[in-house]
C-alpha cells in the first residue's frame, strides 16, 4: 500500500469521525446552534482530529507545505495527548452507546494508533532535533489561553480538569502545567525514538 493510498484512508477515517460527531452533538445539543457550534470547535479532541485529517488530505495530494520534518511529530504527539488524557482520565466519565461509542473510539484510540503507525512508516527522523519542542507547544498553549478567556465570558469548560468554576484557577493551571508536562516529556521522547530509528 502506497503512502498516498493510505493518506487517503486515514484522512476519510478522520473526516467521517468528525462529521459524524458533529451531527451526533447537534441532534444531542440542549443549547443553541450558535453555542453548540462554539463549543463543537472548543474541544481539543476536535480540533486536534482536525488537524490530523487536514493533514492526511494534504498528504493525498502531495502537498510539498507538509514534508518539512517536525510536522508530522508534532501532530503525532498532539494525537497521542488525545488519546492517552482520555484513556487516563476521561473514559470513565461517561459510558458511550450505538455510534457514539463508535466515534468516541474513532476518535480518542483508533485515530491516535494510526497516526502513529504513519509516523514511524514516514516521518523524516533526521531532521528531528529538540529545538523544535517549544514551537510545537504553541498549539496546545495558545488552546488553553483560547478555553479559558472564553470560559471566563460563557461559563463553559470542554474538560473537567480545566474547568475554573469548579476548580478554581490555581488548581486548573497546576493541572495545565502538568499536562504541558507530560507533553514535553512526550515530545522529547519522539525526538529521541526518532534519532535512535536512524542508527
Amino acid at each position: 500500500m502506497t503512502q498516498r493510498i493510505l493518506s487517503l484512508l486515514f484522512a476519510l477515517i478522520g473526516w467521517f469521525a468528525i462529521i459524524t460527531q458533529y451531527d451526533l452533538m447537534l441532534k444531542n445539543t440542549q443549547v443553541s446552534f450558535e453555542k453548540t457550534i462554539i463549543r463543537f470547535f472548543s474541544f481539543f479532541t476536535i480540533l486536534t482530529n482536525i488537524i490530523v485529517a487536514v493533514y492526511f488530505t494534504l498528504q493525498t495530494v502531495n502537498s510539498s507545505k507538509i514534508k518539512k520534518p517536525g510536522i508530522l511529530t508534532a501532530i503525532t504527539v498532539y494525537i497521542l495527548i488525545v488519546g492517552l488524557i482520555y484513556q487516563i482520565i476521561l473514559r470513565s466519565t461517561w459510558n458511550p452507546t450505538g455510534l457514539q461509542k463508535i466515534v468516541d473510539e474513532l476518535l480518542h484510540t483508533v485515530i491516535p494508533v494510526l497516526v502513529l503507525i504513519y509516523w514511524y512508516l514516514y516521518e523524516n527522523k533526521s531532521g528531528l532535533n529538540y529545538k523544535q519542542i517549544p514551537q510545537w507547544a504553541v498549539y496546545p498553549l495558545l488552546y488553553l489561553f483560547y478555553i479559558l478567556t472564553r470560559g471566563h465570558f460563557s461559563g463553559f469548560y470542554p474538560y473537567p480538569f480545566v474547568n475554573v468554576a469548579d476548580l478554581g484557577y490555581t488548581k486548573v493551571l497546576i493541572n495545565s502545567f502538568w499536562i504541558l508536562v507530560f507533553f514535553m516529556a512526550i515530545s522529547i521522547l519522539f525526538v529521541r525514538v526518532g534519532k535512535a530509528l536512524i542508527k
